[in-house]
């Protein structure tokens, strides 16, 4: 039996005898723009890590989310007769024929079974093949290769990394700057245009700072629905490093980006969540962690965080919850800045480090005792 590292070097090996990849000639700089396909070498786990639209019509990523795995019946109530041939059956559409074939406008081409985020309209070419053309997809982790050995040929087949729906194959005789040409078939796209990405938002992000951002991380990644906690920097206007935040002169706070699930987790119970585990009421300050950059804030990104932010504030003052007026203040998300990697997970990578036992650990068990029916079955256990 050939272990997972062995498949994957086998199958880069059957990459370069096909003729995916730039001569060895050729610079690192050159190398490194292309487009690496990579085998699927996890699908015995549940979940893929991918990127998404939020609801501002970015793409964000990657998360991980569940794949989409549905019976044949089901598959055919979800889609037409051509698009379950396709996606389903690993069936081509006749040449010449595709409704996407000539689409010119600006916008992002989906999956047709489940919407993941494939290709957008600025890597599309007209390949004078017949088929819609793509040199790159929108994001490497959406898109998954396979070897096909079908019909006497050696072909790399592309597939959705979410629902395994077939879209077309890979071939290395693209334009520049990968030199691919991702060949995909109309019936295995749905388009949204350019004005219209908000529409595909599958997660929502919302920027909080109270305290050390190990803290704060730690209350948010045990939440269902929460699907990643970044650590960073906001408040400020330019790039920064932490050694430069904790002066204090930069006007950023430590901050941590939360990307959730809408449909699980609202923003106003986040809201709940973070009051619930940091004073408010404290300026500047922490505990011991005195600083601006370890004030209590609010990065609004939109009008309708803003309004639910000031309005939750509004009922704890109302509430009279606490002695001292809360000093959280709400500022606009205009700069954000993600932490050195060292700082990512420190809560859950270093468990036995004296400030994460003293500090971060009983915020943590806070939001664990405040909030047990929103806890992750993981966490539960």
């Amino acid at each position: 039996m050939t272990t997972p590292i062995l498949r994957a070097s086998l199958f880069f090996a059957m990459l370069i005898g096909a003729g995916l990849f730039v001569a060895a000639q050729q610079s690192a700089a050159q190398q490194e723009s292309r487009v690496t396909p990579i085998s699927d070498t996890n699908t015995t786990s549940d979940t893929v890590s991918v990127h998404l639209f939020d609801d501002r019509g970015e793409l964000v990523g990657p998360v991980s989310v569940p794949k989409l795995e549905l019976t044949e019946d089901e598959w055919r109530e979800r889609l037409t007769e051509e698009q379950f041939r396709i996606l389903r059956n690993d069936g081509t559409e006749p040449p010449h024929c595709g409704t996407l074939l000539d689409n010119k406008k600006e916008g992002v081409y989906s999956c047709a079974g489940c919407g993941l985020p494939l290709f957008s309209s600025d890597s599309k070419f007209d390949s004078g093949t017949g088929w819609p053309s793509f040199f790159q997809p929108v994001a490497k982790e959406n898109v998954l290769f396979h070897e096909d050995n079908s019909y006497g040929m050696r072909r790399i087949e592309i597939v959705c990394a979410r629902c395994g729906g077939h879209l077309g194959h890979v071939f290395p005789d693209g334009p520049k700057p990968t030199g691919m040409r991702f060949c995909v078939n109309s019936e295995s796209l749905i388009f949204t245009e350019k004005s219209e990405l908000a529409t595909l938002a599958e997660v929502s992000q919302a920027v909080f700072a109270g305290g050390c951002f190990w803290c704060t991380e730690a209350v948010f990644e045990q939440l269902e629905g929460v699907l990643d906690v970044e650590s960073g920097y906001a408040g400020g206007d330019d790039p920064t490093t932490y050694k430069e935040v904790v002066t204090g002169t930069t006007g950023h706070a430590e901050s941590i980006k939360i990307t959730y699930d809408p449909k699980v987790l609202s923003y106003e119970k986040l809201l709940e969540i973070h009051f619930a585990t940091h004073d408010p009421t404290t300026l500047n300050r922490q505990g011991n962690d005195v600083g601006s950059h370890y004030r209590s804030a609010i990065f609004y990104a939109t009008p309708e965080q803003k309004k639910a932010a000031a309005d939750y504030i509004a009922k704890l003052a109302a509430s009279k919850r606490y002695s001292n007026p809360v000093v959280t203040t709400l500022e606009p998300l205009d700069f954000y800045q993600k932490a050195e990697d060292y700082h990512q997970d420190y809560a859950r990578l270093n468990p036995d480090q004296p400030y994460i036992r003293g500090v971060s650990k009983p915020k943590a068990e806070k939001a664990r005792k405040l909030f047990p029916e929103l806890l992750k079955d993981s966490v539960k256990d």
